[in-house]
């Protein structure tokens, strides 16, 4: 059963970039949605232009670009990934008896949090997260915004209170980064962890001090 990989429109396309590769190198099937106003981030973050009738090309192109916008930088092989276009309410995730092991909102802008939280299904993205909490599947909302005002903060509990789990896009220094895209993997290995899929991202805490400094001299 695939994972839904749903993409809104906040900033941080490069940590849903790496939640997509860790995903397929672990062999796991994504059904991908990418809202609209996601598109724009991605165009303005990596200048690629996401189009429903092109979106294997662009796919590939968008997930072998580093976070430090190099492009070709990762192998990449898309045939894992099924795309639903984000205004298809008739599509797959939109039900209950289409069969998923759950749910990634990678990165989670405050305006899908609202959303999900209230159960306003105003897209695929939102029917597909409220589909995962209502049938008890595995949510994992990867929420990217600073300052988080009460409203947003009201949301989030919201979300945890239905079963979803939120993962903050805070990267952690202990794992000894030395590069954007070290950052970037953390977080999205964070996220990887929340929903019980291996990976190997990170360096994880050995309960050593020093072990991020090490990693960083090699």
């Amino acid at each position: 059963m695939p994972w839904i990989v749903g993409v809104s429109g906040a900033s941080g396309t490069p940590y849903a970039a790496a939640v997509l590769r860790a995903l397929l190198e672990a062999g796991e099937p994504v059904d991908l949605v990418v809202s609209r106003a996601s598109r724009l981030t991605l165009l303005d973050e990596t200048g690629i232009s996401f189009r429903d009738a092109h979106w294997r090309d662009d796919l590939r192109e968008w997930l072998a670009r580093g976070a430090d916008g190099k492009p070709d930088s990762f192998p990449v092989d898309v045939t894992g990934v099924r795309y639903w276009s984000a205004g298809d309410l008739a599509a797959g995730p939109s039900s209950g008896s289409y069969p998923v092991r759950g749910m990634l909102i990678v990165p989670a802008s405050t305006a899908c949090v609202a959303g999900v939280a209230l159960g306003l299904s105003k897209d695929l993205l939102q029917r597909a997260a409220s589909v995962t909490l209502k049938e008890r599947r595995k949510l994992v909302v990867a929420v990217r915004e600073t300052p988080l005002n009460g409203q947003t903060l009201r949301h989030l509990v919201a979300l945890d209170d239905a079963g979803a789990t939120v993962v903050p896009t805070s990267p952690a220094f202990y794992a000894g980064a030395t590069h954007i895209q070290d950052l970037v993997d953390f977080v999205a290995g964070r996220v990887l962890d929340a929903a019980g899929v291996e990976h190997r991202l990170y360096r994880r805490w050995q309960g050593e001090l020093g072990g991020g400094e090490a990693t960083r001299k090699t």
